[in-house]
C-alpha cells in the first residue's frame, strides 16, 4: 500500500498508556448502492482496548465474544496486522510496543461489517494512542487493507461509514474517493439478524458479472434518486429510490423468509427493506424510531414462528463513527 508520508513526527512523551475505543456496525449497500453506499449505526459494534507496553511489536492480549473463531496470532489477525502497518508507515514499528484486547459485541458473518468494526476500532485506537498523527482520511486506506485481509476484497463500503460516520458514497476505488452524504434526522434502521450462515465470499460469488442495460439504467436512477432524496430530506423520494434490481434477486435466495419479511416491513410503514451487506441481516429503513422498532419486532416474531432464532437492533444513523470510551 502506497501513501505519501506527510505525517507529523511522533512525540513519544505524549503517547497514552491505554485507550478504549468503540467502532460501529454498518449497513453496506443501502439497498440499491452495491459496493458504493453504506451507513453506520449506533449499535451494535466492537470495542478495542489498546495498551502501550515496553517490548516493541504488536500482540493480541485477548479476544472475547468470537467463540474462538478469530486468530490470536498478530500476523493473521486483521486488527493487529493493520496496526502494524500504521506503525511501519510512521516509521516507529521498532520503537513502540502495543497489546490489544478485542471485544466482539456483534456476530461474525452477520452482514453488519463485523471485521470492519474491529479493524476501524483498532486503527482509531492506535491513532488516538499516538496523539492522532493521521487524519481519518489518511487512516481509511489502512482500513480498506484490513477488509482485503479479512475477506479477500478490499472495498470501503463498510469501513468508510464505520470510520467517517454517517452515510458515505464510494465514488471511486482507484484512487479511493469517499464522499459524506447528508443524513436526514428521522432516518432509522430496524435491523434483524437471522441466525443462518451466509458467508460473504459465497454471497459475492452469486453475483452476475454482466447485467441487462435496462436493469443497470433502473439501478442508476435509483441511486441518483436516493442521493437527491438525502440532500432534499425527501422521505418519499428516498423510499421510492431504495429498490435493488441487480443484487437482491440473487442474494435473497440465501436468506430464509426474505420476501415475507420484506412485505411485513413495508406493511409496517418502512421506507424500504433489503439486505444489509451480503446478509443474512436485513434492514427496514424507516422514518422514525417507532416505525423501525415496530418493523423489526414484527419481523423477529415471524422468524420465531418459523423457528429461526434472530437478533434485532434499532438505531439512528451514527454520524460520528468510532469514539473513545
Amino acid at each position: 500500500m502506497n501513501q505519501n508520508k506527510t505525517v507529523k513526527k511522533i512525540d513519544f512523551d505524549k503517547i497514552l498508556n491505554t485507550v478504549r475505543v468503540f467502532a460501529p456496525a454498518t449497513v453496506a449497500n443501502m439497498i440499491c448502492g452495491f459496493d458504493i453506499l453504506g451507513f453506520a449505526v449506533d449499535y451494535p459494534g466492537d470495542e478495542v482496548v489498546m495498551y502501550r507496553v515496553a517490548t516493541p511489536g504488536v500482540r493480541i492480549r485477548s479476544i472475547t465474544g468470537d467463540d474462538g473463531r478469530l486468530p490470536v496470532d498478530a500476523d493473521k489477525n486483521t486488527v493487529s496486522a493493520c496496526v502494524q502497518m500504521v506503525l511501519e508507515y510512521l516509521g516507529i514499528s521498532k520503537e513502540i510496543g502495543v497489546e490489544i484486547e478485542l471485544i466482539k459485541h456483534m456476530p461474525i458473518g452477520s452482514g453488519l461489517g463485523s471485521s470492519s468494526a474491529s479493524t476501524v476500532g483498532g486503527l482509531f485506537a492506535i491513532n488516538s494512542l499516538l496523539g492522532n498523527p493521521l487524519t481519518k482520511e489518511e487512516l481509511l486506506p489502512f482500513c480498506v487493507e484490513g477488509e482485503r485481509l479479512a475477506c479477500g476484497h478490499g472495498h470501503a463500503d463498510n469501513v468508510a461509514p464505520a470510520l467517517m460516520g454517517g452515510i458515505t458514497l464510494i465514488r471511486g476505488q482507484h484512487p479511493l474517493d469517499v464522499i459524506k452524504l447528508p443524513v436526514p434526522e428521522e432516518l432509522y434502521a430496524g435491523i434483524v439478524f437471522p441466525k443462518v450462515d451466509v458467508p460473504t465470499r459465497d454471497a459475492r460469488q452469486l453475483i452476475k458479472e454482466k447485467v441487462f442495460l435496462r436493469d443497470a439504467v433502473t439501478q442508476w436512477g435509483n441511486i441518483a434518486g436516493l442521493i437527491a432524496g438525502l440532500y432534499e430530506r425527501d422521505y418519499a423520494l428516498i423510499s421510492r429510490s431504495m429498490h435493488d434490481v441487480l443484487i437482491e434477486p440473487t442474494r435473497a435466495i440465501l436468506i430464509p423468509e426474505f420476501y415475507t419479511m420484506k412485505q411485513i416491513a413495508l406493511d409496517a410503514g418502512a421506507l424500504s427493506f433489503g439486505i444489509s451487506g451480503s446478509g443474512p441481516s436485513v434492514v427496514a429503513i424507516s422514518r422514525g424510531e417507532e416505525t423501525a422498532k415496530n418493523a423489526a419486532n414484527l419481523i423477529q416474531k415471524h422468524l420465531t414462528d418459523c423457528e429461526i432464532d434472530s437478533f434485532k437492533y434499532v438505531s439512528p444513523v451514527n454520524i460520528n463513527g468510532p469514539k473513545i470510551l
